[in-house]
Parts: C-alpha cells; sequence; structure tokens
C-alpha cells in the first residue's frame, strides 16, 4: 500500500528536522559561549566539542544511511529508499562542517598547515580520505548523475562502504582511550555490512547452474 502524498512530505519534513536538531543545538551553545552568555556550554574545550560534535553526528547519519537498505529489506517497505539519499547528503553536510571547523577554528584557516598535518597524523590522514571520498557521492547524489554514470553509478557508490570504514576507524584513533564508543559504531558498521555481505552469498547460493 502507498501512502499519500502528504505523509510522505510528513515524514521527509521530520527527517529534515532530526537531522538539523544537532546543528540547531550546537549553534545556540556556539552562540552563547562566544557571545559570553554562558562560556560553559561548550565545556572546558569548545572547539573540540564543536568538532567531534559535527564528527559523531556525520558518522551516525552515515550509519542511518546504511541501515535503510536493511531495513527495506526486512520489513517490505520500498518506501523507505526515498530517505537514504537525503540523510547521505547530510552525513557529507555534517563531515563537511566539522572538516571546515577543525581548519577554521583549529587551524586557524591556515592552508599551508592542512597538508603537513595530514600527512603527519593518521588519524586527519583517514578522515581527510573519508571526506575526500564522500565529496563525489554527494556530487553525483542527483537523478541526473545517476542517467549519465548508468551502472556506473552504482560501482562508484560502493565507496560508501569504505568510507564508513575509514570514518569508524578516524574516530577511534581520536578517542585513544576509551574505545567504548567507537566500538559501538564499528559493531554497527559490521552488522550493516555482514547483513549486505550475507544477503549476496545467499542470492548466489540460489542461483540456478547453467
Amino acid at each position: 500500500m502507498v501512502p499519500p502524498k502528504s505523509s510522505l512530505v510528513l515524514a521527509k519534513t521530520a527527517v529534515h528536522a532530526l537531522a538539523l536538531t544537532p546543528l540547531a543545538i550546537l549553534s545556540w551553545q556556539f552562540w552563547q559561549v562566544f557571545g559570553e552568555a554562558d562560556i560553559d556550554a561548550l565545556g572546558a574545550d569548545p572547539v573540540a566539542e564543536i568538532e567531534h560534535r559535527l564528527g559523531i553526528w556525520a558518522l551516525r547519519l552515515l550509519l542511518v544511511a546504511l541501515a535503510v537498505t536493511p531495513l527495506r529489506q526486512i520489513t517490505g517497505q520500498p518506501l523507505l529508499i526515498r530517505f537514504r539519499r537525503m540523510l547521505g547528503l547530510y552525513a557529507f553536510a555534517y563531515a563537511s562542517l566539522h572538516f571546515s571547523a577543525w581548519l577554521v577554528l583549529d587551524l586557524g584557516g591556515y592552508w599551508t598547515m592542512l597538508f603537513e598535518e595530514i600527512v603527519k597524523r593518521p588519524y586527519i590522514t583517514v578522515g581527510f580520505a573519508a571526506w575526500l571520498l564522500l565529496l563525489p557521492l554527494a556530487i553525483t547524489s542527483t537523478r541526473g548523475w545517476m542517467r549519465r554514470l548508468g551502472r556506473n553509478w552504482g560501482r562508484l557508490h560502493r565507496l560508501v562502504y569504505a568510507i564508513a570504514v575509514l570514518a569508524v576507524l578516524h574516530f577511534w584513533w581520536i578517542v585513544k582511550s576509551d574505545i567504548r564508543e567507537p566500538l559501538l559504531y564499528a559493531s554497527i558498521l559490521a552488522l550493516l555490512l555482514g547483513w549486505r555481505l550475507w544477503r549476496r552469498l545467499r542470492r548466489t547460493a540460489v542461483q540456478p547452474l547453467p
């Protein structure tokens, strides 16, 4: 049964609102700190908190986007696929803000230091690689690019699996000591990738021999 158009619009509005809520909260706290209304709104290290918050929501939204396909297959609701691109683009937006915050607030906008830091620090190398691989996926996310690329579109967008692995690894290396949270995200990612692998092996096993 196909839901009415109004229900789809409401669902998309809800997804937009939920995806933008963390950014709205962070923006409000940023204004409080730098407007000196509440200098403790972002903790003792506001810059680190801003970067962490943006990065963690980029990872969460990326995992939610990856969860859309398994949920569609389990529930039999093809409508869920309409939210995958939206969630992926929000993940890219948060990742871009995370990268921009690090560049502007941490490096002070010194572009010459950018490549030095990328080469010198492995966790930055991995994080930058994840963002760089996300860039072509965001650019080619439109229907027009799907038509232009044809089958190559699907091949290109399989990069999202490598991106998710790099994003989890980036977070894991940043945390260093208490790995419980990155371990949770690594477990979720392993479950999502394992589901896809199991489906692929199952399809291969049931295919009749020529």
